[in-house]
């Protein structure tokens, strides 16, 4: 295990989202800044679009830890029905007795949301991968809130998705409702050495400079600024570099990490013994063939032997 090796407590490039790497860069910080000012400022629905990888739900995680006490938070499955979600928010709102109409569901909410705006208390609803979501879901969103009828927008909509969300968005009614609006952009090369550092740093790394400053620029080029796909490659990159007792990762190790992840090749040492082990086989078996020509080619001189010769060759070829 790499741990060891570079004195190391705890994995530091994990690719599932752990609050205890939390890095924000000033990207970050700042649409997470507008999340929680659309909330405290009820700006009703609030729209955070970023490709696949770039820290949604980690953000997500963070809003939720800078909201108080006070704030209800639901996270809802985007693939449900109206129905369906209607009913799970009043579950996880702790509503046991909703009606059995949507109607009578619908105006037990909007009773629950008001009491609940009257106590000074927000209530956020978060939609992640919000891009998910069927057109006719989509479209009746806004019924989750009385919007029409106060401009005090009592229940905080967030729809957290990848590009794609802001595109579907652009074919509805709801586009005309959307308070904030606000995207999370890849790292920047000085971003990605910061984050790589950060992560070092948090699980005990007594080295920040583990990997170079070329290294870095590898890294983020081929990962174009996605933190998933950073950890990967770093990820990579360790086991390659305790594998061959490399103290420092250098941009060509960086360069037979990235190799092995998109093709599958052999990193380092290991490729070139198994190349060099394939060229052995075939020079061997190459030897054999022609030794087994030139024995046919003197036997052939004996008429009578040949026959038998050639079965006893073709029995041992097809071995």
């Amino acid at each position: 295990m790499y741990l060891d090796f570079y004195r190391l407590q705890t994995k530091p490039f994990n690719p599932a989202p752990d609050p205890t790497f939390l890095y924000l860069a000033p990207g970050h910080r700042l649409v997470l800044g507008q999340l929680v000012r659309g909330i405290h400022q009820r700006k009703g629905i609030i729209v955070l679009t970023g490709e696949a990888g770039t820290g949604k739900t980690t953000l997500l995680r963070a809003l939720r830890a800078r909201l108080d006490g006070t704030t209800a938070v639901s996270f809802v499955n985007p693939t449900l029905s109206f129905d369906e979600l209607l009913e799970y928010l009043l579950h996880d709102f702790g509503i046991a007795k909703a009606g059995e109409t949507r109607a009578e569901r619908l105006a037990t909410l909007h009773h629950f949301l008001g009491e609940r705006r009257r106590a000074g208390q927000d209530t956020v609803v978060i939609f992640d991968e919000a891009q998910n979501l069927d057109a006719a879901t989509l479209e009746q969103v806004p019924l989750l809130s009385d919007f029409e009828a106060t401009a005090d927008k009592r229940l905080q909509i967030l729809l957290v998705g990848q590009p794609e969300l802001g595109a579907k968005l652009a074919l509805t009614e709801l586009r005309r409702r959307v308070g904030v609006r606000c995207a999370i952009a890849p790292l920047r090369p000085e971003e990605a050495r910061a984050y790589i550092r950060s992560r070092l740093r948090i699980a005990g790394a007594p080295d920040p400079g583990l990997f170079t400053e070329r290294a870095v620029r590898r890294i983020t080029a081929h990962a174009r600024g996605i933190p998933r796909v950073i950890n990967m490659v770093c990820g990579h990159c360790l086991l390659i570099g305790h594998a061959e007792r490399a103290r420092r990762i250098d941009a060509d190790l960086v360069q037979r990490a990235i190799s092995c992840l998109e093709e599958g090749a052999l990193p380092g040492r290991e490729a070139r013994g198994r190349g060099a082990r394939r060229v052995r086989a075939r020079w061997a078996l190459g030897a054999m063939a022609v030794g087994a020509v030139g024995m046919l080619a003197a036997l052939a001189l004996q008429g009578d032997a040949l026959p038998h010769v050639l079965a006893t060759v073709h029995a041992w070829w097809g071995r």
